[in-house]
């Protein structure tokens, strides 16, 4: 006869596996090696642009250390450097949360014809006033005007783009491509049209590169960009929302329109000192962009922010650096930056396929 074997049951007690509780982080990166490596390449790419800064000021100074001249020498080399800090904050930050805005990461803020509207600028001037009023086109009234206008334009663009019954970002990014398209044209023609005298003059206006740069303007630029960089840096978890999409930021309690029209204002300021201050630089925001979100291992712009401008800093300073003092040409590093930004442009549209 078989016997019915009884077995008490065994209470019920929740297994909680190591794995599965290490996994759960509330923390903007994925787990604590995440954020250490974070800090660590953080650390790395600070000292490095600081490294090369200092050997920006004081490497290969043809005057004596001990000579009344050496300092006058290297705070002539602090205008450059001060300039690449400046130029790295200023296209850093607002790529960075131009591609959170329009939440896409292959277009650029000159998109919006900044670069576009310099260039015709500076080829009027010449154009119909010859190479003297270029020459003479410098001081704070001229390095004003040219920022004027770029917001204006950037201005008139947002409060009708976007203030309207049927405002898009998509169709603001458009129009602002085609006048983009229309200003470059229309300076191209012009500068067909130029002896080759002005053309040359014309022509290093028309390069990204801090020897543009004029130290008169600091007291203007300094102070409005670093507050415009805390404005946006203290506007981080707003970009976190608006990055995810405009329903989702609306069902947060986000006004989806105020902000971005908002975004896009300190962008445009940070972009037009920019591009006065030192002209053009169309691809090196994207490279900096594209660099950064690859090393930061995480979505929080409080993070993602500080890792661009450090290596946008870094790759000015070091670039500046070789290019100086070890291949003696400094004069095409905006160029080879800008190839290496087209490149990496290019490669990351070929493997998304899409804009």
């Amino acid at each position: 006869m078989n016997t019915v074997m009884h077995r008490k049951p065994k209470p019920y007690r929740s297994e909680r596996t190591t794995a599965h509780t290490s996994d759960r982080n509330a923390s903007a990166f994925p787990s604590k090696r995440h954020a250490r490596r974070y800090w660590i390449l953080l650390s790395l790419f600070l000292f490095g642009g600081l490294l090369c800064s200092l050997g920006l000021l004081l490497y290969n100074n043809p005057v004596p250390v001990q000579s009344p001249s050496f300092w006058p020498v290297v705070e002539r080399r602090i205008t450059a450097v001060t300039t690449m800090a400046i130029a790295a904050l200023c296209q850093s930050l607002a790529t960075v949360a131009f591609h959170s805005v329009t939440n896409n990461r292959i277009i650029t803020p000159s998109l919006l014809g900044f670069d576009a509207l310099y260039s015709t600028i500076q080829t009027s001037m010449i154009f119909f006033f010859g190479a003297g009023a270029l020459i003479g086109f410098s001081g704070t009234k001229a390095f004003l005007t040219q920022v004027g206008l770029m917001l204006v334009m950037s201005l008139l663009l947002y409060g009708w783009l976007l203030s309207g019954k049927y405002a898009d970002l998509q169709l603001l990014l458009l129009v602002g491509i085609i006048l983009g398209t229309g200003l470059n044209s229309l300076a191209s023609f012009m500068r067909r049209m130029l002896d080759p005298s002005e053309f040359d003059i014309l022509q290093a206006r028309l390069f990204g590169s801090v020897t543009n740069a004029d130290p008169a303007y600091f007291p203007i630029v300094i102070p409005v960009v670093l507050i415009v960089s805390v404005l946006l840096f203290l506007s981080a978890n707003r970009l976190n929302v608006i990055a995810l999409g405009k329903d989702v930021a609306t069902s947060f309690g986000i006004n989806h329109r105020r902000s971005v029209l908002y975004i896009l204002i300190l962008i445009s300021l940070l972009m037009s000192m920019s591009t006065a201050l030192i002209g053009p630089l169309t691809f090196f925001g994207f490279l900096v962009a594209t660099l950064s979100y690859q090393v930061a291992s995480t979505y929080d712009h409080k993070y993602v922010l500080p890792m661009a401008f450090s290596i946008g800093f870094l790759v000015l300073t070091s670039a500046y650096f070789f290019m100086y003092h070890i291949f003696n040409a400094p004069s095409v590093v905006s160029v080879i930056i800008e190839l290496f930004g087209g490149l990496i442009f290019l490669t990351v549209l070929l493997r998304k396929r899409s804009l």
